[in-house]
């Protein structure tokens, strides 16, 4: 247990962010939507955003990447393509941003941005263009390095091509498994040590791996109305806890 513990995680935070991957990629693979949310909010409530959004990214990768190899067989190959090219060119003009930035003050535009997406109108899409994908690949990319959350802009373009609930999830998964590589390329320029969390993220993508797979076990016998609007008001709660972390830090 030692081993995942540092001077910002106590036992029981290590066992809160364990257990938030375990429910964070259950949803997700269950429901379609909102486990990364629900993880990423958890983990910004803990922990400082410069640690939070690359520790976040790996975690992520695991359980996308696990859905994406479960589901292999559904993958959109021509937009995963797509998204590969202009995801690259978003990870490297966010490289040259990280640096210029606080993370910190970023809680308040994480979660701004997540009350947009809980309670906005649905970002709208028009046209599946090659162009169209390479936006959609280099915008999602950069946002994902400074907010962590692009899995629901990705998730509303990938709705516009009305795949069925399969080929959704597996297009979707390994498109963001794509981005956290990119989004862990990006820090590691920048000089962020993984290798001192590397305890907590091998717990938390193995806990995030068990959540995928009974999460997918259920995919099909479920159609999870009700448990998202409860998903909502948690995920509403959480941000707000973060606004006033945000705010904060700017009186400490």
């Amino acid at each position: 247990m030692s081993l995942l513990l540092n001077d910002l995680l106590t036992p029981l935070y290590a066992g809160i962010l364990i257990a938030s991957a375990f429910f964070g990629s259950f949803i997700t693979a269950a429901f379609g939507a909102g486990g990364g949310l629900l993880l990423l909010l958890s983990m910004a409530s803990i922990l400082p955003m410069s640690i939070v959004i690359p520790v976040h990214g790996l975690v992520q990768l695991g359980s996308n990447a696990t859905r994406a190899i479960a589901t292999y067989r559904y993958i959109d190959l021509d937009m995963l393509a797509y998204f590969s090219v202009g995801g690259l060119f978003g990870a490297v003009l966010s490289t040259t941003v990280l640096t210029q930035i606080a993370l910190e003050p970023m809680k308040i535009v994480l979660a701004i941005f997540i009350f947009y997406l809980l309670w906005g109108p649905k970002p709208k899409f028009s046209g599946t263009s090659p162009s169209v994908r390479l936006i959609a690949g280099l915008s999602t990319a950069f946002l994902s390095v400074f907010v962590g959350a692009s899995g629901p802009i990705v998730s509303s373009y990938l709705y516009t091509k009305e795949y069925e609930k399969l080929k959704f999830t597996a297009t979707f998964s390994s498109c963001m498994a794509l981005q956290h590589v990119l989004k862990a390329a990006v820090f590691s320029v920048v000089g962020f040590a993984f290798f001192n969390w590397l305890p907590l993220i091998f717990c938390m993508v193995i806990s995030g791996v068990f959540g995928t797979f009974v999460g997918l076990h259920v995919l099909n016998k479920t159609h999870g109305a009700n448990f998202r609007k409860v998903l909502r008001l948690i995920l509403s709660f959480l941000s707000l806890h973060l606004i006033w972390q945000g705010v904060r830090y700017f009186y400490n």
